[in-house]
């Protein structure tokens, strides 16, 4: 899971409900979009709160980033059943959230899960768009090692989804012993978005993550400017296999030096540099 290196919003920026065709959205937003606009969607268990660093050195790049919590994701309200969170539910979604920013086409960053379901999204309609950034995301399922994680997550969810504290006790204690102890107020945060979350939403989700098929051909016909983000090391799609997608997309490639699954919460300043760089290219070839 992302794990964001902070949890208080940079003086810059103000979290507020996002009004959209398919109802509200908690969002963090920072910046003016002197340079445009980006939407942000974060990852399987994550929230709005892993792309906090970069908000601001984004909105110091002149960009306006929305960073934004799915349907029954953490502090966005999400029905008790499993038909809403589908992957075409969610990317229509991301389209109804992008056109209530009220801003054309915006810059799009889908972190793991969200690359998935902004890649939907972007199929859908890509005229919605400036830009598509896949982070930490790959073109198909997961690896074989982290499919067999998350289905048994997925059956402990579909058992037991009324006892969420137990199951999130259950998954912190298969945790390394070596593992870094997280600061109290980070485990609490990371408790409470867990609880916050539907079951629902986990368990939907989680089956895409390990039967998505591979769209890549179909997503290089989307005419709009792509970028493949991720860190040196990830564990849901090895590094080579989003090497490999970047070269079928016709995209730029980026890697995250010291990072792993999660570069926007763990090197920051470094992630906000390439998007920025790469949005400013965007930008002009959209332009021109």
């Amino acid at each position: 899971m992302s794990k964001p290196p902070r949890l208080t919003l940079p003086s810059v920026a103000r979290g507020y409900r996002l009004s959209t065709a398919r109802g509200e959205f908690a969002v963090h937003e920072a910046g003016e979009p002197v340079r445009g606009t980006a939407l942000l969607v974060p990852g399987f268990t994550g929230s709005k709160e892993d792309f906090i660093g970069l908000l601001e050195p984004l909105a110091t790049a002149g960009y306006r980033v929305v960073a934004v919590d799915g349907r029954g994701q953490h502090e966005s309200a999400g029905p008790r059943e499993e038909a809403p969170y589908a992957l075409e539910e969610l990317a229509q979604d991301v389209l109804a959230q992008a056109a209530a920013l009220g801003a054309g086409p915006v810059h799009l960053v889908g972190h793991s899960l969200g690359g998935l379901i902004s890649r939907a999204a972007v199929l859908r309609d890509p005229s919605a768009f400036a830009s598509l950034t896949l982070m930490s995301s790959g073109p198909a399922a997961i690896s074989q090692e982290q499919q067999v994680r998350t289905k048994l997550l997925v059956a402990a969810l579909e058992a037991m989804g009324h006892d969420m504290p137990g199951i999130w006790a259950a998954m912190r204690a298969q945790d390394p012993e070596d593992a870094v102890a997280d600061s109290p107020e980070l485990a609490e945060f990371l408790r409470g978005r867990w609880l916050a979350t539907a079951p629902e939403q986990l368990i939907v989700t989680g089956r895409v993550l390990i039967s998505e098929p591979d769209r890549v051909e179909e997503l290089s016909r989307a005419g709009l400017p792509k970028l493949v983000l991720s860190g040196e090391v990830d564990y849901a799609w090895p590094v080579p296999l989003m090497d490999e997608m970047a070269r079928r997309l016709g995209a730029q490639r980026v890697v995250v030096p010291g990072a792993e699954h999660s570069p926007n919460a763990e090197s920051p300043q470094v992630t906000a540099g390439a998007l920025a760089a790469f949005w400013d290219t965007a930008g002009d070839s959209r332009t021109h």
